[in-house]
Parts: structure tokens; C-alpha cells; sequence
């Protein structure tokens, strides 16, 4: 049931939208002890947030249940990104029932965003550095405004927007309600509380876990080299109707999203270099399923809300913990359950898992689903597609008989099957040690009796793992695996052999990539007498080596633009 002491109106919006009860946030800020104050509202993204200062708020815009007429504006809300903003002020239209709302954004028309300033609204929804110029230019004013909205207040000053909001709030009334939203609260949001809010109710529904109740963390373990393929068969594995995927920078967006469209998957990007018309486009292309999965920087997304999103795959690994939260709550939100997955470069496991614990979320850690995994999953999706029942028409019923009359029905069902396969993009083959060439009776690979010792400084007690030194091997000294011999890993070494025909330009092509932009391993190469006696263990190419899953410190490669492997 609604609480009681709703306006009419607010009551009206909300069962009309389908809301029998109040998420935890949206009770906490309408509870007796709130009313009237300042709040200082921690809440887990997906909680309810644009609903729940609507709430708060709605005293100071009603007259006697109704909106008085438009004048200057007596809310103010601020919002990081354009997306947020825009989505803040569809969210007001419906819980606001005739109230005027302004919208003023970067990247919009800023000479039609003035005209309906100046034709009055209750509620200004913006960016801070757009309302900024409107203040500036005194389309905007402030005098009247009884209360202003920081919606996700950290990003916005992770973002440099500090001046602009310190600008905007010295221009409104002291006597202005203040209220801000914020998925944590840092040192910064703490500050700025204390210096424009007064005796602030601080507000936080954000469970002990700190990881979102209805997403269930995933992550797997690659080879640096094999991320994008990992990215690949997640998405056909699970083939969800709308999955996200985050890239660090506008090339990576780029490069993934380009390589992804190539594959055959419906993909659309979203980045900093993109217009807000083709923003605007890509979204769209989302909600009515023309497009199933998004790449995106993290301002990109930032504040985007897709009902039918499932997945969330971090491409390449968020900052820190926080980036990581912000990131994954795209999913699992209004009790939607979601996943979020994080594709780990072997290197980094132990990084990960210690940025994991430190943010008190389980992840359960996979295997990347293989190609057999993939067709089995399709397998089962066609069968349990085809138990639904369906409404057929004649015209449907006709060609099908047309079919009969050719073939059998096995031959129609295993041609549909086959269509069904054709228009889904190929799964790729993950690297492993499952492929090394027979070895001789005597123990030995052919072509391994001459051959030359190359010693890494890097062991055990940085975590070695052959799994991610294999593909390293591969790229840094431009051979094939089957021209890596034996590999022996120590404390603080490992070995590795090269056959002799080979070991020149091995040689050659380590020591050029161990300086420049071709190498960020940090990992030297040289060319050694071989392991001391006795001194090395040999690590089972396609075995679990010692110390297996963990990270070496200092980071690995990160995911880098690469040419595909060929559509197969």
C-alpha cells in the first residue's frame, strides 16, 4: 500500500505507473523525521533515486495539492550527464501531472532550452555546465527556487563540476531546501554537504554488502590477448536482450563496437565522441530492440536506464570499486535480477579479487563458456522457443504444407535449425593448452632437440601462470605456441625454450619490443644458460601451474585494439 501522507496527485501518478508500495529510499525520504529538512541520501543505483526527490521535494511546489501557475522555477535539479538529465525530467513529467518541466542539456538547442525558461516552469532539470550559461545569461533565475537536486552528486565532482555547482547554489535563496542524492559518500560530497546544506538528515539504504541485491557477479580469467573473444562467447552465451559493455576509452569503444558489428551482432556505441542526436539514435535503437548490446565509456552510460538489461561485461576493468558499482548497477535494478561479468586478464586476478573483497561483493569465478558450452545453450533456447505456444495463421499453415510436399519433416526441422545458426554470430576459440603437438615416445615435442633458453624476471612470487605467459611469449617475440618449448618457472624467474632455428629471431623480436608502445608487460626477455639444476619447476602447458589465478603485480596489458581473428 501507498503511504497516507502522499499528495493526491503524487498518489495518483504512482498507482497509475504501477506502484503498489515504496522502495526503501523513496519511505525514508517522506518519513516525519525528513519532512522539511535537508537530506544527505546515500542509495545503490536502480533504488528509486528520481522518484524519491520527487517525493521529497513535492511540498514545496504544491499549492493546496495543485502547481501554481509557471513563473520562475522553485526546483532546481542537477545531474552529471545528459542521459541522467533527460531521463530525470521523463520521470518528473509522470509523478508531476501539469507541471512545467525545463530541460537544459549540453548538446541541445540552448536558444529553445531560453525560450521555455522564460515561459516559465516549476521544475529546471540540467547539467551543471549548461545551467551554468544559462545563469550567466540571466535566462536562468534563481531567486524564487525553494528547493535544488544534486542527483548523483560524486560523479559530478569526479567529473570537475565543483565550480559550476558552488555557482549555481550561491545564486539560490538560503532558505532553499537542499537535497542530495549520491551512490556513496566520499570526503568531497561530505565537504560540500557542509557547506551548503543546515542540519542535513543523512539517509542510507545501501546494504552491508554494498553490492546490488539483484545482480549476480561473475568474472572470468583470459589470456590478455584473448579478451575480445572472451567478450564474443559471453554475449552468445548468455544472449541477452540487452547487454552493456565498458571500455576505458573512446578508441576501445571504437575499435569493440566495430569489431562487434562485423561479427554479425546487433551493436550500437556510445562515447564522449558521439553527437547527442546519435546518442539519442543509439538509445532508441535499444529500447525497441533494433540494437541488443551498447559499448560505452563510463560518462557515456552514465545515468541510462534500459528495462530489458541483463548484462553488464567490464571489458576492461573499472578503477576501482566504485567505478565498479556504478558501472554494474545499469543492471539488476527496480527488482530486475541482472549480471554483471568481469573479463580478467590472467595478470590481474589478484588485483581484482582484493578490489572485490574490499567492495564485500562475491563474484563467482567461471570459466569462459566455450564454443561447445555456446552450441548447447543454443540448443536448449531453440527447444524451449519452439514448446511456446504460437498463433498461426493460414498463410503460415500453406507454406509450411508447401514445404511438406518436398521434404521430409526431419529435412524442414534440421533446415530451420540451420538458418536459426546461420544468423548468429560464430563463438571463438579460446586459447588453452589443449592444442600442443604430440610429443614423442621419449617425452620430447619434434623439432624440440636443439633448442635455446630465455629467461623472464618474473616467478612464482609474481604469480607466473603459463596460461597468460604463453600469449605473452607469442606476441612479444613474434612466434607460434608451437614454438615454445619447455617452460620452467621459479621463485623469482621462469625459463623458456625456443627451438634453435627460431631462437634468432625470437631474440630479435623481444629485445625491439621491450622498449616503445609494443610492450607494456613490463617483463624482460633475455637469452640464458637455462634453469639452474634442480632450481625450476616445469609448469604443465595445459595444466594448473603453481600458484595458478593469481596477479602480478604492477598490472598487465590492458586491452588493446587488435585485428579480429577471420569469421569462421
Amino acid at each position: 500500500m501507498l503511504p497516507d501522507n502522499l499528495p493526491a496527485s503524487l498518489s495518483e501518478a504512482l498507482a497509475a505507473r504501477g506502484y503498489d508500495q515504496l522502495t526503501p529510499v523513496q519511505s525514508s525520504v517522506i518519513a516525519p523525521e525528513a519532512t522539511g529538512r535537508d537530506l544527505l541520501v546515500s542509495a545503490q543505483t536502480g533504488s528509486g533515486k528520481t522518484v524519491a526527490f520527487g517525493l521529497a521535494m513535492a511540498d514545496e511546489l504544491l499549492v493546496d495539492g495543485a502547481f501554481p501557475t509557471a513563473g520562475p522555477p522553485l526546483a532546481l535539479v542537477i545531474a552529471p550527464t545528459r542521459e541522467l538529465a533527460l531521463q530525470v525530467s521523463r520521470e518528473l513529467e509522470w509523478l508531476y501531472a501539469g507541471a512545467r518541466i525545463a530541460t537544459c542539456v549540453g548538446g541541445m538547442d540552448a536558444s529553445r532550452e531560453r525560450r521555455a525558461l522564460n515561459h516559465g516552469a516549476h521544475v529546471v532539470v540540467g547539467t551543471p555546465g549548461r545551467l551554468r550559461d544559462h545563469l550567466e545569461r540571466g535566462a536562468l533565475r534563481l531567486s524564487s527556487l525553494r528547493a535544488a537536486v544534486l542527483d548523483e552528486a560524486d560523479e559530478m565532482l569526479d567529473m570537475g563540476f565543483r565550480e559550476d555547482l558552488e555557482q549555481l547554489l550561491d545564486a539560490t535563496p538560503s532558505e532553499r531546501r537542499t537535497l542530495m542524492f549520491s551512490a556513496t559518500l566520499p570526503r568531497p560530497i561530505v565537504a560540500l554537504a557542509k557547506t551548503y546544506q543546515r542540519d542535513a538528515l543523512r539517509i542510507s539504504t545501501v546494504g552491508e554488502d554494498r553490492g546490488h541485491g539483484d545482480i549476480e557477479y561473475q568474472a572470468v580469467a583470459v589470456a590478455p590477448s584473448d579478451i575480445e573473444h572472451a567478450v564474443v562467447n559471453l554475449l552468445r552465451f548468455h544472449e541477452a536482450e540487452t547487454a552493456m559493455l565498458f571500455c576505458a576509452t573512446r578508441d576501445n569503444v571504437r575499435h569493440l563496437h566495430a569489431s562487434l558489428v562485423e561479427r554479425g551482432f546487433a551493436a550500437v556505441a556510445l562515447s564522449g565522441e558521439h553527437s547527442q542526436n546519435e546518442r539519442n539514435a543509439a538509445l532508441q535503437a535499444l529500447r525497441d530492440g533494433r540494437a541488443r548490446v551498447c559499448v560505452a565509456t563510463d560518462v557515456a552510460a552514465r545515468g541510462i536506464d534500459l528495462p530489458s538489461l541483463s548484462l553488464v561485461v567490464h571489458v576492461e576493468l573499472p578503477r576501482d570499486a566504485e567505478t565498479l558499482q556504478h558501472r554494474s548497477g545499469r543492471t539488476g535494478r527496480a527488482g530486475r535480477k541482472g549480471i554483471a561479468m568481469l573479463i580478467v586478464p590472467y595478470p590481474r586476478r589478484r588485483r581484482v579479487d582484493m578490489m572485490l573483497r574490499g567492495a564485500r561483493i562475491a563474484a563467482n569465478w567461471l570459466p569462459v563458456p566455450s564454443a561447445d558450452d555456446i552450441r548447447n545453450a543454443d540448443r536448449e533456447r531453440l527447444l524451449t522457443k519452439l514448446a511456446e505456444p504460437v498463433e498461426l495463421d493460414d498463410e503460415d499453415r500453406a507454406l509450411g504444407q508447401r514445404l511438406l510436399e518436398t521434404k521430409t519433416p526431419e529435412d524442414v526441422a534440421a533446415m530451420l535449425v540451420r538458418a536459426l545458426r546461420a544468423s548468429m554470430p560464430n563463438p571463438e576459440e579460446m586459447a588453452d593448452g589443449a592444442n600442443e603437438p604430440p610429443r614423442r615416445e621419449d617425452g620430447h615435442r619434434p623439432g624440440f632437440d636443439d633448442t635455446v633458453w630465455f629467461r623472464l624476471d618474473i616467478g612464482r612470487n609474481q604469480n607466473a601462470d603459463p596460461r597468460w605467459l604463453l600469449p605473452l611469449l607469442c606476441r612479444r617475440g613474434h612466434v607460434t605456441r608451437e614454438e615454445i618449448g619447455a617452460i620452467r618457472i621459479g621463485p623469482s624467474e621462469t625459463f623458456v625454450q625456443i627451438p634453435r632455428v627460431a631462437a634468432a629471431k625470437f631474440a630479435a623480436s623481444a629485445a625491439k619490443t621491450s622498449h616503445g608502445g609494443d610492450d607494456e608487460s613490463g617483463i624482460a626477455i633475455t637469452q640464458s644458460d637455462g634453469p639452474p639444476a634442480g632450481g625450476q619447476r616445469a609448469a604443465p602447458r595445459g595444466g594448473r601451474p603453481p600458484n595458478a589465478g593469481g596477479g602480478r603485480p604492477g598490472g598487465a596489458p590492458r586491452y588493446q585494439a587488435k585485428p579480429s581473428r577471420p569469421r569462421r
